[in-house]
């Protein structure tokens, strides 16, 4: 018996069965699954299928979905349950016949006083006439600006700790990251805290080197401390984007607007506004005279008046709306930021919101939506965690390290990168002297770290975080322990007899250039599903040219967990570009 019949046959001896009754709506195939319906409802408009809560799917798109999930399905006898959707389109390509180009948006990080605000305001100021409908104001969080006839939004953050809080939430909102770097002053503790976050978060990033029209100026020597931070800038033979500019005299300014609209085209940034309306909170406010407010940014669909809106937190309907000229609007379309008035208490920053069609909808995707983030929660904090206390394989062992002083961080953190090797992967997420705090727990949730600390304590204000996020955290007073800490780790990694389980099949049906030197493949998943941990064969002829880890999976700019049977995604392979189109994948897993 060939090895690809000895698969197939254990694939269907170990299938699950599912009995599908007539009429089944989402809500009761999340319930089969033990899935939530948020997800696959998510799952369907990524395809193109708007549907709610209680819409019926054709047996067809259910197969499908079972499949993915690693179910065989069996209809009741004498069933035809009824079709609301064409389930060609899950067979066919994806089609973006209805999806817009839409502004990118940019966060934009830094140290506290190296001119972050000075640079927005001086992009304001310069372009506020281009705008048709007025530039951008500091009436809320997030602005719009329009250059060369091409809208631009900015999220107005305090910084990096705001923009990992909405990480932490499951808000992925950022395009691109553009980090600002004074050019008299060079990288500090907070820039390389800014970075890892950027990184953390897998946006492109490009830096303004501020403050160039001072005399004590030196870019090059901020290009170095860039280098020895792994941002290998374009000039020096990298891929990151970096301009020289003046908040003050609006040196470069163009060139960073330009450089961010050719990232933006090359990611080819797009959405459908045919569709009820999604997105996520930045900031909200109780205002003493308008009551609850809320800043949205509108991330798909087409926001109006009138309509129910709803987070994990509040609910309300829509009976005023602003833009960010504080003019009141009837609409916003994709990339749009919007303040909003008629919800019943302030939400979370972060969270994301939805609009539905009815008051009972509302009420059941709340509820189903409060149950997945309970779930997602949970997964999250235990996933490496579980991995490394049961003893299954660890291909990668995340931490953040905190200090007494910087000295022994950089100390820790060779010694620890050192303990790598091909079984498992030790790696530095973010390094740094002081207190653990609450940014810190944050990086970790989002990431999955183990948080260490050595011969320092947990700051007051994080410590409420700790609470209510239960991520693990080491406390060490001596460095050897610390290092032998891992050494577990590594060892237990060692001892597990390795599995290979073949997950799925895909087909690299586009590859597109994210900058220079980085590419991302365009996938077809033909069958069965892929994860961000999952390792990829790539068979070329008939031959294996290529087995390796990816490093990451987006669907319409959005990292996600898993993509199943019938989607479309793209990847970037780990140490690996040389993909071309028609390669074939085998998407595999260790056990």
């Amino acid at each position: 018996m060939s090895e690809t019949s000895s698969i197939q046959e254990k694939e269907q001896n170990t299938s699950k069965s599912l009995e599908i009754a007539p009429n089944t709506t989402i809500s009761d195939l999340a319930e089969l699954l033990n899935s939530n319906p948020v997800d696959l409802m998510k799952q369907l408009m990524r395809v193109g299928i708007m549907a709610n809560i209680n819409a019926i799917l054709d047996i067809q798109i259910i197969e499908k979905i079972a499949t993915a999930f690693g179910y065989t399905i069996i209809v009741k006898e004498n069933t035809q349950p009824a079709s609301l959707f064409d389930s060609r389109k899950i067979d066919e390509e994806i089609d973006l016949s209805n999806h817009i180009l839409r502004a990118p948006i940019i966060t934009v990080l830094g140290h506290v006083d190296h001119g972050k605000t000075s640079v927005l305001d001086a992009i304001r100021e310069s372009h506020i006439a281009e705008k048709e409908t007025g530039g951008i104001t500091q009436h809320i969080g997030a602005y719009q600006i329009t250059y060369k006839d091409q809208p631009i939004t900015f999220i107005d953050t305090p910084g990096h700790a705001a923009f990992t809080a909405m990480r932490a939430r499951g808000a992925e909102i950022t395009d691109i990251a553009v980090l600002v770097v004074a050019a008299d002053d060079g990288i500090m503790p907070q820039t390389l805290e800014a970075i890892d976050h950027a990184k953390a978060a897998k946006v492109p990033i490009v830096v303004a080197i501020n403050k160039c029209d001072l005399e004590n100026s030196d870019p090059d020597r901020i290009k170095r401390q860039l280098a020895e931070n792994d941002l290998l800038v374009e000039d020096w033979g990298g891929d990151i984007i970096c301009v020289s500019v003046s908040a003050k005299t609006g040196m470069g300014l163009d060139t960073l607007l330009e450089n961010l609209l050719l990232l933006a085209e090359v990611s080819e940034l797009k959405a459908n506004p045919n569709t009820q309306a999604s997105g996520v909170v930045i900031e909200a406010k109780l205002d003493k005279n308008r009551g609850p407010v809320a800043t949205l940014l509108v991330q798909s669909g087409t926001l109006n008046i009138g309509e129910k809106i709803f987070t994990n937190s509040t609910e309300g309907r829509i009976k005023s709306m602003f833009n960010y000229n504080n003019e009141k609007i009837e609409n916003a379309l994709p990339s749009y930021p919007v303040e909003i008035m008629g919800i019943n208490k302030p939400p979370l920053a972060g969270e994301v919101f939805m609009v539905a069609s009815s008051e009972k909808e509302a009420e059941e995707l709340l509820e189903a939506r409060k149950k997945s983030r309970s779930k997602i929660s949970d997964y999250s904090v235990s996933e490496s965690t579980v991995s490394i206390n049961t003893g299954q394989l660890v291909k990668d062992i995340p931490l953040i390290i905190k200090t007494d002083v910087q000295g022994s961080a950089e100390a820790i953190r060779d010694s620890l990168t050192k303990l790598s090797n091909d079984i498992a992967k030790v790696s530095i997420i973010h390094s740094s002297s002081g207190f653990i705090t609450e940014t810190d727990l944050l990086l970790a949730s989002t990431t999955n770290a183990i948080v260490i600390g050595f011969r320092t304590s947990l700051a007051q204000s994080a410590k409420q975080v700790a609470d209510s996020v239960n991520i693990p955290i080491k406390f060490y007073e001596i460095i050897y322990e610390l290092i032998e800490y891992i050494e577990t780790l590594i060892i237990g990694s060692e001892e597990v007899e390795e599995v290979d389980s073949i997950d799925g099949h895909a087909t690299i049906r586009a590859i597109f250039s994210r900058s220079k030197r980085s590419k991302i493949a365009g996938l077809y998943v033909s069958d069965g599903k892929i994860t961000r941990s999952s390792m990829i064969r790539v068979i070329r002829g008939g031959t294996e040219i290529h087995d390796g880890s990816i490093t990451t999976l987006r669907r319409f700019q959005e990292d996600i967990r898993e993509v199943g049977v019938g989607l479309e995604c793209g990847i970037t392979f780990s140490n690996f570009e040389e993909f071309q189109e028609d390669d074939e994948l085998i998407i595999h897993s260790k056990k």
